[in-house]
This record gives C-alpha cells, sequence and structure tokens, in this order.
C-alpha cells in the first residue's frame, strides 16, 4: 500500500479537493458555496484528509460517486471496508 509523507500529502489534498468540487459543481448544479459547505462537511471529506484511509487515492470520477451516495444516504460506505 502507497504511505506518503506528510507534507506530500497536504500538497496534493487542496488540488482533489479542487477537482472533486468541480465535479459536484458541475454534475449537481450546486452553487460553489453550497458545494463547499457539502463536501467539508462530509464524512468524505473526513476520509479524504486522513492519509491512511488511502481515499485520496481515488480519481475525482469515484469521489464524486462516493460523495454523491452519501449524500442521498446520509452514510459513506468506502469500497473494500
Amino acid at each position: 500500500m502507497i504511505t506518503m509523507d506528510k507534507a506530500k500529502f497536504e500538497a496534493l489534498l487542496p488540488l482533489i479537493v479542487t477537482a472533486l468540487l468541480q465535479k459536484i459543481i458541475e454534475r449537481t448544479k450546486m452553487s460553489q458555496e453550497e458545494a463547499f459547505q457539502r463536501l467539508y462537511n462530509s464524512q468524505l471529506y473526513s476520509a479524504l484528509d486522513n492519509e491512511k484511509t488511502k481515499v485520496w487515492y481515488y480519481s475525482a470520477d469515484k469521489l464524486f460517486l462516493l460523495f454523491n451516495d452519501e449524500m442521498a444516504t446520509g452514510k459513506l460506505e468506502l469500497p473494500g471496508f
């Protein structure tokens, strides 16, 4: 399993979040403010912010599907967990 040092992870996370926010805004037509708020308050963001979960390794498309499912069901279900 890939392990990333803290500095690299902290540099990569904003890029992943930006790509995910773009997907959320494009596909749901949410405002930027609402997309930010929903993502940052989601279980997905908590998992994404934790390097040990390896959620950062997923594509923006996969992250969007996880986000969308969490918004629909109220719970996050990660593949393989």
